[in-house]
């Protein structure tokens, strides 16, 4: 049992406001493996103070000090890999070995990103008669999810910190341990105090104290849609920039000269990675109407493959979903998808038998899917592929865009230069072509109501800073 009895703000450790605690429950065990403080709108308030009376100081340290003391913070990170990997499987269910692999390099090599470009930003040039200057937005209140814990709050607070502002973190209650792992190595790395701050507790009262806050320039938020809704909502009261990075409906467009077990074998991984709970995971996959028979037999046979189970095990392929909430509102889903005429091609709503403990869901493939069912629109954030057919090009490139969302997508051929043509067309904001890799250096964000604003890279420097013009 861990006892976080202490938020950081100013620099230092103190009590919370308020006497509340939220648990913390370990999703494979279902224990309860720490507490935390309920943090209340009165720390939100001396937080937020602290990151106002530190930013102008911290605007005008030179970049080059900046970046020295990020790198600290990296040098940190890099010490407690392990310790990052063990927490997140222990808070969140992600499996050991993708946790070391994603969940704890990630981060680690997102800030060494960021501290490198920073060096190299353009902060001012001369247009004409004009000297533009890119100066930083002020207080950042960083808002951050439970499925990639660490990932997402490196993602802005790296960036936030590189371009001149201060920070106020509001880590997901669900899996909000590294954040005070974090606070840890921000304090050891000599920051400022006021620079970074740590409030914790649940949205409706510490986050959204902390959106409505006067004092907070702009909000960087990642999760769900209704709750980025109410984020841009109460921003605008004060008019507030606002960046968001909200749900995914990722289409998997696989073309009829594909490598055929490439493409679905990759789809799949892609979905069913952090048992599904990744917001632009490919979770619709759409395949020519006849080639669906052999679709259909090489997904169950790769569905088979996942082995669920203790997620400290090197043969675990799949953990438990984060919570009994989460595991609910996934089986609610299959058994609707199955309702409304889907084909269950594998897994299912069921409990899986060998497993006595634990918020698993058995990884599980719909087939006959169409753009009309709920499956085929809904993010149900789990181990669940729904699998659509087309006939023609046009026709997939309809269905793939025939979503609310468009974080994601992804296009297999043979053919490289009529993969790109579909990409082109694909209303979303990262598409992969035939499993390339993921890059750091490439902009992350959505189109429609995935969201607005951009992480990653020289990118997402540009969310956190004000263009001011001087002529002379």
């Amino acid at each position: 049992m861990m006892d976080r009895n202490q938020l950081y703000m100013n620099g230092e450790w103190v009590s919370s406001a308020g006497s509340g605690t939220i648990e913390v429950v370990n999703p494979y065990t279902e224990a309860t493996i720490a507490r935390i403080p309920a943090g209340s709108p009165d720390d939100v308030e001396r937080a937020v103070r602290s990151a106002r009376c530190a930013f102008s100081g911290w605007a005008n340290t030179s970049v080059e000090k900046r970046v020295h003391l990020l790198e600290k913070v990296h040098q940190g990170l890099v010490a407690r890999q392990d310790e990052i990997a063990e927490l997140i499987t222990a808070e969140v269910g992600t499996p050991l070995k993708i946790s070391k692999r994603i969940q704890a390099f990630l981060p680690v090599a997102n800030l060494e990103s960021c501290c490198t470009l920073a060096m190299s930003y353009p902060f001012e040039r001369i247009l004409a008669n004009s000297t533009i200057y890119k100066e930083p937005v002020g207080v950042v209140a960083c808002i951050t999810p439970w499925n990639y814990p660490l990932h997402q709050v490196v993602a802005k607070i790296a960036p936030a910190l590189l371009m001149g502002c201060t920070v106020v973190l509001k880590p997901s209650e669900v899996a909000p341990l590294t954040a005070f792992l974090l606070a840890e190595i921000m304090d050891e790395a000599g920051l400022p105090p006021g620079v970074f701050n740590l409030v914790t507790g649940d949205g409706p009262d510490v986050g959204e104290a902390l959106v409505r806050q006067d004092e907070v320039d702009m909000v960087s938020f990642t999760g769900s849609v209704d709750a980025g809704k109410r984020v841009a909502a109460v921003s605008s009261e004060s008019v507030k920039r606002v960046a968001l990075e909200l749900g995914g409906k990722s289409a998997s467009v696989i073309l009829d000269d594909a490598d055929l077990a490439k493409a679905v074998k990759g789809t799949i991984n892609a979905c069913f990675l952090n048992s599904g709970q990744t917001c632009n995971a490919l979770t619709r996959m759409l395949v020519p109407e006849s080639l669906y028979d052999e679709v259909v037999n090489l997904s169950i046979e790769i569905c088979k493959s996942f082995k669920l189970g203790d997620p400290r095990e090197a043969d675990t392929r799949l953990g438990p979903l984060v919570s009994e909430s989460q595991r609910s509102r996934v089986r609610q889903y299959i058994e609707t998808g199955m309702k409304e005429g889907a084909d269950l091609l594998c897994g299912g709503p069921e409990a899986p038998t060998e497993l006595a403990h634990g918020y698993f869901v058995q990884p599980t493939v719909l087939g006959k899917v169409t753009s009309a069912m709920t499956v085929a629109q809904s993010e149900i954030f789990g181990p669940v592929l729904s699998i659509l057919t087309y006939r023609t090009e046009n026709e997939a490139i309809r269905i793939a865009n025939d979503s609310r969302y468009g974080l994601g997508g992804a296009v297999w051929s043979g053919n490289k230069e009529r993969a790109m043509k579909i990409a082109k067309e694909m209303r979303t904001g990262q598409v992969d072509v035939n499993g390339a890799a993921f890059n750091l250096l490439a902009p992350f964000g959505g189109f429609k109501q995935s969201g607005y604003g951009r992480e990653l890279g020289e990118f997402g420097f540009e969310e956190f800073v004000e263009v001011k013009s001087v002529q002379s």
